[in-house]
């Protein structure tokens, strides 16, 4: 490969000019932006602790009240993409969230899409457009793009939850913004008892015209991990014990950036996952696990959190040989097949 022009090589003048003129050439940073082979990849392999963040959480709730917070947050930030951009890889935001008893974070709506993978604790919930979600550990709950949402807590223990937002992408495209409002009146029953049972949804012979777009917005954690139980049960030789958390009416993911799923490690499995262009983000809800991503293992406990960059193999191992594991995943891939850059390398 030929080697380029470098931007020292032009006289000054001919650069104050262009400059001038709000102009660059493109030669002298083409190999930056278009790199041969495999994209430059700034988001690292990056590993969260639980019990490492939890106390300075709780510490928050102590140092800072909920009226002045608004959304009490520590966000697990990459240092690959410098702790000031606060985003876990390209497009993927996470935050643990803490709610102490007998707060409320008032009602918002913003363009970014968020969900809530619970954490620890009993006696919160979220109402979105109406609909009042209780919160369980293990409960996954979508806050979709537009819809209003708020966070309240009628128990005695603190409440923490994992978000997991597309912000970056979208504050990148500058379309992110948030408006405020006030307490909202739940007028909707919880919608995900409608689609308890898989291929059984309601009849859309009398829908109405006006049909949620995202017709369920609590996954409860008791029957994904039933169906991954099932799932290893019927199906002994599957590849993967993994499913996927998507829209019951029409199959599609949950949301439309990213993408969510419930991963089981049997007892003393080993699934080395091969190369791809998503990035992908592994919590652990129960059990034990190692991590190596690329040249880097790390060892999950309960409720740890860790990032690995696209392009880069993963290899997930229980450390149990009696007990399942159980992993929740978040990723890139519905972003990526969108633009039509998805990819995989074995």
């Amino acid at each position: 490969m030929h080697t380029l022009g470098t931007l020292e090589e032009l006289p000054l003048d001919y650069r104050e000019a262009l400059a001038a003129q709000n102009l660059v050439p493109l030669w002298p940073s083409l190999r930056s932006v278009l790199p041969p082979g495999k994209p430059a990849l700034r988001t690292r392999p990056t590993h969260w602790s639980y019990a490492a963040l939890r106390s300075l959480l709780l510490q928050a709730g102590e140092l800072t009240p909920i009226e002045r917070a608004e959304r009490r947050v520590l966000v697990l930030a990459n240092p690959g993409h410098g702790l000031e951009k606060m985003q876990a890889s390209s497009s993927i935001y996470l935050g643990m969230q803490l709610l102490l008893p007998g707060e409320w974070a008032p009602a918002h709506r913003h363009t970014p899409n968020a969900v809530r993978m619970i954490v620890e604790g009993e006696g919160a919930y979220t109402t979105v457009d109406g609909e009042k979600c209780p919160m369980s550990r293990g409960d996954l709950i979508l806050t979709p793009t537009g819809l209003w949402h708020e966070h309240g807590h009628d128990g005695t223990e603190p409440v923490i939850w994992l978000d997991v937002l597309d912000l970056p992408l979208v504050y990148y495209t500058e379309t992110s913004y948030a408006v405020e409002g006030k307490v909202q009146e739940v007028t909707t029953t919880r919608m995900e008892r409608q689609y308890a049972r898989g291929g059984l949804v309601p009849s859309p012979v009398f829908a109405r015209q006006s049909a949620r777009s995202y017709p369920m917005l609590r996954y409860p954690w008791a029957e994904a991990r039933v169906a991954l139980l099932n799932l290893a049960k019927t199906q002994p030789g599957i590849d993967a014990v993994q499913v996927a958390y998507v829209n019951p009416e029409t199959g599609a993911d949950c949301q439309n950036i990213l993408g969510y799923s419930a991963l089981m490690l049997r007892p003393g499995e080993t699934l080395r996952l091969p190369a791809r262009s998503p990035a992908t983000v592994f919590h652990l809800i129960e059990g034990a696990t190692t991590v190596d991503i690329g040249d880097n293992a790390f060892t999950l406990a309960p409720a740890d959190t860790c990032c690995a960059p696209g392009y880069t193999p993963v290899m997930l191992a229980n450390r149990s040989g009696s007990e399942p594991a159980f992993l929740f995943v978040a990723d890139e891939t519905p972003l990526h097949k969108k633009l039509g850059v998805f990819e995989t390398r074995n």
